[in-house]
């Protein structure tokens, strides 16, 4: 398990091109899968002066926090503007989303075929103070589970840029082990009823039917957010990503938080459970572990 203590290790590549050694790149996926981060605090991405009007919240159409490409559509949500500012944003985004699967391929080359790419964003709102209800505010400690969205035990690999034109970093709070925090609130999940996740499917609030896993994900992520004390006073470290910097996580497994922080980029990839190095490690074996 990775040193909660320091948790983030600082990788000297400035190129979503990297070349690694095969023991680097094992050493790095080693990493990843037992709940660590992969710091790149000399890789950028270039934004032309073009496109540098995009890094304005005035571009949001004020529904999502994010302007992004979902999946494999590719349509351009969460943002307003003219079609051909829309035509450019959706092209910035598509280059960065060519880039973070560039790096993967590059630097955790054994995931090259098997990351499939899901979400591409831009993100220019700010992070400190923004209002939103306790369950999707990010700046509680939380792995990332999704409501409607279920994983079915496939991993979340994030791929995070700070493009902050100003210098002004991305601050985290990065929490425990996951199975440090499960063993707290495990036996808080509810029981799971699979004839009430048919119904949610059928109803249409989940794109297909929640199992085990992702019920007893989303009651954990529900849980520690709602509990202001461990908030407080569970084990955890703040973090400032420098503008101009990269950082991969595995964000179902690292309980993080976003506290401070405006512009930047992000891909999200998924990895399904027999492509893991280290699948004794995975959220989903932590969980079957504990329960046994």
């Amino acid at each position: 398990m990775s040193d909660f203590k320091n948790p983030i290790i600082a990788l000297p590549y400035d190129s979503f091109m990297a070349k690694v050694s095969v023991d680097d790149q094992e050493s790095y996926i080693k990493h990843l899968e037992h709940g660590g981060v992969l710091f790149l605090p000399n890789l950028t991405f270039k934004i032309a002066p073009s496109e540098e009007r995009f890094l304005s919240p005035k571009w949001s159409d004020g529904r999502a926090k994010n302007i992004y490409l979902r999946g494999n559509e590719r349509k351009i949500r969460g943002a307003k503007g003219s079609e051909a500012d829309l035509q450019a944003m959706s092209e910035l985004i598509e280059r960065y989303a060519l880039n973070a699967k560039q790096l993967i391929s590059n630097l955790l080359f054994d995931y090259a075929d098997h990351a499939k790419p899901a979400n591409t964003s831009l993100r220019c709102i700010e992070a400190a103070g923004r209002i939103t209800s306790w369950r999707k505010d990010d700046s509680r400690l939380h792995a990332d589970a999704f409501p409607s969205r279920p994983t079915h035990g496939e991993r979340i690999l994030r791929v995070f840029t700070n493009v902050n034109p100003y210098g002004k970093p991305r601050v985290w709070k990065v929490g425990e082990p996951f199975a440090d925090m499960a063993r707290k609130f495990l036996s808080e999940v509810p029981h799971y009823s699979k004839m009430q996740a048919k119904l949610l499917h059928m109803l249409g609030i989940t794109k297909s039917v929640r199992g085990e896993y992702d019920h007893a994900m989303l009651h954990l992520h529900d849980l520690v957010k709602a509990d202001l004390d461990y908030q407080q006073h569970a084990p955890q470290m703040r973090s400032e990503f420098p503008a101009n910097s990269t950082w991969i996580v595995y964000s179902d497994q690292v309980l993080h938080a976003v506290l401070a922080g405006q512009h930047m980029m992000e891909q999200t990839l998924h990895v399904a459970p027999e492509y893991l190095h280290y699948p004794e490690a995975s959220p989903k074996k932590t969980l079957e572990t504990l329960l046994n």
